[in-house]
């Protein structure tokens, strides 16, 4: 399923951020900056992948319910 892979691929990604911020000591802040917009805009992503994961299993749901 590919959603679940570009789900995974996010999270990963947004470890990687989170890893960043722990290890930088002289923090550059506009690298920074550049890092908390691509970390949102993956946040972002990952909440609609998971809303679309939902609504399959709603449906996969439905369907054993009639």
């Amino acid at each position: 399923m590919e959603t679940t892979n570009n789900l995974k691929d996010s999270l990963k990604k947004l470890g990687e951020i989170v890893s960043w911020f722990e290890k930088e000591e002289d923090l550059d802040l506009e690298k920074a900056l550049e890092q908390v917009k691509v970390g949102a805009e993956l946040i972002k992503e990952s909440k609609e992948k998971l809303k679309e994961i939902e609504n399959e299993f709603k449906e996969i749901k439905k369907s054993f319910v009639e």
